[in-house]
Protein backbone atom coordinates (compact mmCIF):
# COMPACT_ATOMS: atom_id res chain seq x y z
CA UNK A 1 0.00 0.00 0.00
CA UNK A 2 1.11 3.69 -0.58
CA UNK A 3 2.40 5.75 1.86
CA UNK A 4 0.44 9.75 2.29
CA UNK A 5 1.76 11.28 5.09
CA UNK A 6 3.31 8.46 6.97
CA UNK A 7 -0.12 7.01 6.95
CA UNK A 8 -0.67 4.10 4.87
CA UNK A 9 -3.56 4.06 1.70
CA UNK A 10 -5.58 1.82 0.16
CA UNK A 11 -5.22 1.64 -3.43
CA UNK A 12 -8.84 1.87 -3.81
CA UNK A 13 -9.05 5.10 -2.03
CA UNK A 14 -8.01 8.31 -3.68
CA UNK A 15 -4.85 10.17 -2.10
CA UNK A 16 -5.69 12.87 0.23
CA UNK A 17 -2.15 14.50 0.95
CA UNK A 18 -2.24 16.98 3.53
CA UNK A 19 -0.33 20.17 3.82
CA UNK A 20 0.36 23.40 2.04
CA UNK A 21 0.62 23.61 -1.90
CA UNK A 22 -0.41 19.54 -1.92
CA UNK A 23 -3.41 18.37 -3.94
CA UNK A 24 -5.95 16.73 -1.66
CA UNK A 25 -7.98 14.68 -4.48
CA UNK A 26 -11.56 13.33 -3.71
CA UNK A 27 -14.17 11.43 -5.95
CA UNK A 28 -17.45 12.94 -6.46
CA UNK A 29 -20.22 10.13 -4.78
CA UNK A 30 -22.97 11.35 -7.09
CA UNK A 31 -24.66 14.55 -8.69
CA UNK A 32 -27.28 17.14 -8.59
CA UNK A 33 -30.46 16.95 -10.42
CA UNK A 34 -33.02 19.93 -10.77
CA UNK A 35 -34.30 22.33 -12.87
CA UNK A 36 -31.25 25.30 -12.19
CA UNK A 37 -28.40 24.48 -15.20
CA UNK A 38 -27.41 28.74 -13.99
CA UNK A 39 -26.96 30.19 -10.44
CA UNK A 40 -29.97 31.31 -8.67
CA UNK A 41 -30.88 33.82 -5.59
CA UNK A 42 -30.88 31.16 -2.37
CA UNK A 43 -34.52 31.66 -1.82
CA UNK A 44 -35.78 30.57 -5.10
CA UNK A 45 -33.79 27.60 -5.78
CA UNK A 46 -34.19 26.48 -2.24
CA UNK A 47 -37.85 26.36 -2.59
CA UNK A 48 -37.31 23.86 -4.79
CA UNK A 49 -37.00 20.18 -4.71
CA UNK A 50 -33.93 18.60 -5.92
CA UNK A 51 -32.52 14.89 -6.49
CA UNK A 52 -29.35 13.89 -5.72
CA UNK A 53 -28.14 10.64 -7.60
CA UNK A 54 -25.74 8.31 -5.53
CA UNK A 55 -23.61 6.46 -7.68
CA UNK A 56 -25.09 2.92 -7.41
CA UNK A 57 -22.44 1.52 -6.05
CA UNK A 58 -22.44 3.40 -3.02
CA UNK A 59 -26.30 3.36 -2.25
CA UNK A 60 -25.75 0.73 0.43
CA UNK A 61 -23.94 4.01 2.43
CA UNK A 62 -27.66 5.66 2.41
CA UNK A 63 -29.24 2.91 4.88
CA UNK A 64 -30.17 4.58 7.74
CA UNK A 65 -31.50 7.91 6.17
CA UNK A 66 -34.61 8.83 6.92
CA UNK A 67 -37.37 10.77 5.51
CA UNK A 68 -38.50 13.88 7.32
CA UNK A 69 -34.55 14.67 8.52
CA UNK A 70 -32.48 17.14 7.74
CA UNK A 71 -28.66 16.23 6.20
CA UNK A 72 -25.90 17.93 5.13
CA UNK A 73 -24.67 18.10 1.06
CA UNK A 74 -21.13 18.63 0.55
CA UNK A 75 -20.70 19.66 -2.71
CA UNK A 76 -18.29 21.25 -5.43
CA UNK A 77 -18.84 24.73 -6.92
CA UNK A 78 -17.73 22.89 -10.49
CA UNK A 79 -18.40 26.08 -12.60
CA UNK A 80 -16.43 28.29 -10.10
CA UNK A 81 -13.32 29.72 -11.51
CA UNK A 82 -10.70 31.67 -9.56
CA UNK A 83 -11.65 33.88 -6.15
CA UNK A 84 -10.80 37.24 -4.10
CA UNK A 85 -10.46 36.99 -0.67
CA UNK A 86 -12.62 40.41 -0.68
CA UNK A 87 -16.31 40.04 -2.26
CA UNK A 88 -19.06 42.46 -2.32
CA UNK A 89 -21.77 40.11 -0.60
CA UNK A 90 -23.96 38.46 -3.37
CA UNK A 91 -21.98 40.71 -6.12
CA UNK A 92 -24.04 43.84 -4.89
CA UNK A 93 -21.55 46.61 -5.32
CA UNK A 94 -23.25 48.53 -2.92
CA UNK A 95 -22.62 46.65 0.23
CA UNK A 96 -19.42 46.36 1.73
CA UNK A 97 -16.77 44.10 0.86
CA UNK A 98 -16.55 41.23 3.12
CA UNK A 99 -13.97 38.64 3.41
CA UNK A 100 -14.69 35.48 1.36
CA UNK A 101 -14.81 33.29 4.87
CA UNK A 102 -17.25 35.43 5.91
CA UNK A 103 -19.54 34.26 2.72
CA UNK A 104 -21.29 31.63 1.02
CA UNK A 105 -19.93 32.94 -2.32
CA UNK A 106 -18.68 30.02 -4.55
CA UNK A 107 -15.58 32.28 -5.63
CA UNK A 108 -13.72 30.65 -2.89
CA UNK A 109 -10.06 29.18 -2.31
CA UNK A 110 -11.56 25.68 -2.67
CA UNK A 111 -14.65 25.99 -4.19
CA UNK A 112 -16.52 23.88 -1.51
CA UNK A 113 -20.24 23.93 -0.99
CA UNK A 114 -22.37 23.04 2.15
CA UNK A 115 -26.06 23.33 2.81
CA UNK A 116 -28.19 21.29 5.32
CA UNK A 117 -31.72 20.18 3.72
CA UNK A 118 -34.76 18.25 4.42
CA UNK A 119 -34.74 15.27 3.16
CA UNK A 120 -38.45 13.98 1.70
CA UNK A 121 -37.77 10.40 0.64
CA UNK A 122 -35.03 7.72 0.06
CA UNK A 123 -35.86 5.80 -3.44
CA UNK A 124 -32.80 3.30 -4.11
CA UNK A 125 -29.94 4.99 -4.88
CA UNK A 126 -31.62 9.05 -5.27
CA UNK A 127 -32.56 11.19 -2.47
CA UNK A 128 -35.27 13.55 -2.90
CA UNK A 129 -34.02 16.89 -0.91
CA UNK A 130 -35.37 20.44 -0.65
CA UNK A 131 -33.12 23.10 0.64
CA UNK A 132 -30.49 22.56 -1.50
CA UNK A 133 -28.33 25.84 -3.31
CA UNK A 134 -26.85 24.03 -5.86
CA UNK A 135 -27.58 23.97 -9.95
CA UNK A 136 -28.46 20.55 -12.06
CA UNK A 137 -24.92 18.61 -12.78
CA UNK A 138 -23.22 19.71 -9.44
CA UNK A 139 -20.63 17.30 -7.86
CA UNK A 140 -21.70 15.93 -4.66
CA UNK A 141 -18.63 14.74 -2.54
CA UNK A 142 -20.38 13.84 0.93
CA UNK A 143 -23.64 13.29 2.92
CA UNK A 144 -23.86 13.94 7.04
CA UNK A 145 -26.42 13.79 9.40
CA UNK A 146 -27.09 17.73 10.21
Amino acid sequence: MPEVDGRLMDDTQPERAMGEGRAIVYRAIGRVENDFDEPAPPPEIRAVESRIVIDPSLAEGLKGLEPGRRMMVVFCFHRSQGFDLLQHPRGDRSRPRRGVFALRSPRRPNPIGVTVVDLLAVEENVLRVRGLDAINGTPVLDLKPA
